[in-house]
Formats: structure tokens, C-alpha cells, sequence
């Protein structure tokens, strides 16, 4: 079953991987309980199909980039892109992106997240395996109070102009 507006966000766990060393965070890749991180913030996320591929570098990330500014100043405390990555290849993304300190690229390296929000979609046809659909979502305390699920390979309601505007 695919998450909607006014559903909690489910129990689950996301990987990051953190370059410096703080209390808590060791260098490399962390896990996280997404419960813990979603209490009491309010959260942009956007899902996408994988690391490095067109859309996704071109287009999604670069996105939330260039808008993290303007949905700060709208009250959202955190940015998270999710992918269906690893950790490492996900902090390597990031980098390339210019996404570090802007948007927390977080892992979900077997699907399990994403098949717990119902929104992991089969790209074996393209040899990808379980992959995230591509969506946006919006969460307050973590309840979901926006989302925004592409159809069919398209990019015209996930992007970071689209949340901002439901803001």
C-alpha cells in the first residue's frame, strides 16, 4: 500500500554517509532510525530511481540545490534525497552534486524504505533491479502533509518547485 497525505512515515532505517566526525556520527557510513530524525522537523524528501542517472543528476538534485535556500526560509528544517544506493555511492553523489550541508543524501540500499512507503518500483528491464520511484514528499513531525509521485518515467511533480509552491 502506497503512503498518503495524513499517514505517519513508517519504521524504517536510512544510511548516510558522514564525512566529518561529530559526537554521535563516526566518519562513514551511519544508520539511522527515520522515526528519530523526522521528530518534531519538518521534512522535504525526494525519492528517485538511482545515483548517477540522467534525471536524477541533471535535474532532481540540482533542484533541491539551487531551492534549499527558499524552502529554509519556508520552514522546512531538512532536505533528504532517498535512492535505492549505498551509502558510499550516495556520499560520493553528493559530493558531485554540491549537495553536502544541503541536502542529506540518504541510503536505502536494499529497497526496504522504499517498499515500506509502497513506492519501490522494478527496473530490472533496464538491469537496475528495485528501485524507488521518483516523488517528493513533505513531512511535519513525521506525517506526511504533501506528496507528489511521478507517472511513468516523467519529471513534473517531484521537483523543488512544486514543493515549494505547497508550501
Amino acid at each position: 500500500m502506497t503512503i498518503k497525505i495524513g499517514d505517519k512515515l513508517p519504521e524504517g532505517t536510512l544510511s548516510e554517509f558522514i564525512e566529518t566526525e561529530t559526537e554521535g556520527c563516526s566518519l562513514g557510513p551511519n544508520t539511522f532510525n527515520v522515526q528519530d530524525l523526522v521528530k518534531g522537523k519538518k521534512i522535504a524528501i525526494f525519492g528517485l530511481p538511482g545515483a548517477y542517472t540522467p534525471t536524477c543528476s541533471a535535474q532532481h538534485v540540482p533542484g533541491y540545490v539551487k531551492h534549499a535556500a527558499e524552502l529554509k526560509a519556508k520552514g522546512v528544517d531538512e532536505i533528504w534525497c532517498i535512492s535505492v544506493n549505498d551509502a558510499f555511492v550516495m556520499g560520493a553523489w553528493g559530493r558531485d552534486q554540491k549537495a553536502t550541508g544541503t541536502v542529506r543524501m540518504m541510503a536505502d540500499g536494499n529497497a526496504a524504505y522504499s517498499k515500506a512507503l509502497g513506492l519501490d518500483a522494478d527496473f530490472s528491464k533496464f538491469g537496475m533491479g528495485t528501485r524507488s520511484q521518483r516523488y517528493s514528499l513533505l513531512v511535519e513531525d513525521g506525517v506526511v502533509t504533501q506528496l507528489n509521485i511521478e507517472q511513468g518515467g516523467k519529471f513534473e511533480v517531484s521537483n523543488a518547485e512544486t514543493l515549494l509552491g505547497q508550501l
